[in-house]
């Protein structure tokens, strides 16, 4: 930029008047799922304040004005259950901005996934005296304020389309693990029942999805075959991709 349009620049900027546009408050949302005895679940939060006082919600809160989305997402995160990030993948999922979706203002909120394997028992933080982890199937969308439960739809959508087209099941796993354990991850996540021939076919189909580790898993107390075990390969992307069952459910 040469020197007349730094000029023309800052005079522009101190007769600009912000005032001539609605002010509005932007929040993040996160909605934290992991797989917990075999059931896809979320962390919910019980709301202590009005609106929606005593109503379930996802973590999250206003963008303060010295920090970018995802430094909100991750303090909320952090400060509302305990969870570090450090421990799981994050990444945003849109943008919701109905203007009747907050009753006291226009308040637009970008939600973030968070998607990870052995996660703690959470930890009431900040102005929480109650949260848990409650499985998927089993939130009531009425019982949840604001449009959380759009926005938990949108959250539990994309982690099942991480399945299809990334390795990251394999996390929810061990370093070593049969395709039966990484099936039941599957069917977890998807909420539906898998063929497990055809399961097994497509998972040692796809490249560099599974590595053999050469070793067969040990019976368990009741008996029954071993079984190979496997590792995760190197693939960042599935293909062919892993596409779930027309028949899945909520």
């Amino acid at each position: 930029m040469d020197g007349q349009a730094a000029r023309d620049e800052r005079a522009f900027l101190a007769a600009y008047d912000a005032r001539t546009f609605p002010p509005f408050a932007v929040t993040v949302d996160v909605v934290l799922l992991t797989v917990r005895e075999g059931v896809l679940s979320v962390l919910l939060v019980e709301r202590e304040t009005h609106p929606f006082r005593g109503r379930l919600a996802l973590p999250g809160g206003f963008v303060q004005v010295d920090e970018d989305l995802e430094q909100a997402a991750v303090r909320r995160l952090e400060q509302e259950t305990g969870v570090r990030r450090s421990v799981a993948h994050v990444e945003q999922l849109g943008a919701f901005g109905d203007p009747l979706r907050d009753p006291r203002m226009r308040v637009v909120s970008v939600p973030y996934l968070v998607f990870a394997p052995d996660l703690p028992a959470p930890v009431p933080g900040v102005r929480v005296s109650w949260l848990a982890w409650v499985p998927v199937r089993a939130v009531e969308p009425d019982r949840l304020a604001f449009d959380h439960a759009a926005v938990l739809a949108a959250g539990v959508e994309r982690a099942r389309a991480k399945l299809e087209y990334s390795p990251v099941a394999t996390a929810f796993c061990g370093a070593e693990f049969t395709i039966a354990d990484l099936r039941r991850v599957y069917e977890a996540v998807w909420g539906v029942p898998l063929d497990p021939r055809n399961f097994h076919r497509k998972t040692t189909g796809a490249e560099g999805f599974l590595v053999p580790a050469g070793r067969e898993s040990v019976p368990g107390p009741e008996g029954g075959r071993p079984a190979a075990l496997y590792q995760r390969g190197h693939a960042l992307q599935l293909h062919p991709a892993m596409l779930r069952p027309t028949y899945a459910t909520s």
